[in-house]
């Protein structure tokens, strides 16, 4: 019986012991799961913050590119008018040299041609006036 008790004794050392390092595992192991719950109820936080703080400025944003997709549409009407205006512009300095060179034709060239024979004029009476 001495024999049973001692080993009833070493089986409840053992016990113990296998219950104190149980003990210490889920320790061990507890701290690092309780800090990184905190590090995940943190980041839980951060993304709310940062979800409540950005929707707002993606609304704005949407807002913003929308106004600007109309002022481009505007623009894009004033320079098609800029364009048609310009085609306007160019017909119209085609018309002033067609003009510019008729003038010439029907103005010019008879006024030199008049220079011209006034001064045949002009040299023939003054030889003729030295005979």
């Amino acid at each position: 019986m001495l024999v049973l008790e001692a080993w009833s004794a070493i089986g409840a050392i053992a016990g113990l012991i296998a219950a104190i390092a149980f003990l210490l595992l889920v320790g061990v192991v507890f701290l690092p799961l309780y800090k990184l719950s905190k590090v995940l109820a943190e980041l839980q936080r951060s993304v709310k913050e940062l979800t409540d703080t950005t929707l707002p400025v993606i609304a704005s944003l949407e807002d913003t590119v929308g106004a600007a997709n109309a002022e481009l549409g505007k623009l894009a009407l004033v320079t098609g008018d800029v364009a048609n205006l310009s085609g306007h512009a160019s017909d119209i300095a085609g018309d002033a040299s067609r003009v510019s060179k008729l003038v010439a034709d029907t103005v010019v060239v008879p006024f030199i041609k008049l220079g011209g024979l006034v001064q045949g004029v002009k040299r023939a009476l003054t030889s003729w006036k030295k005979n």
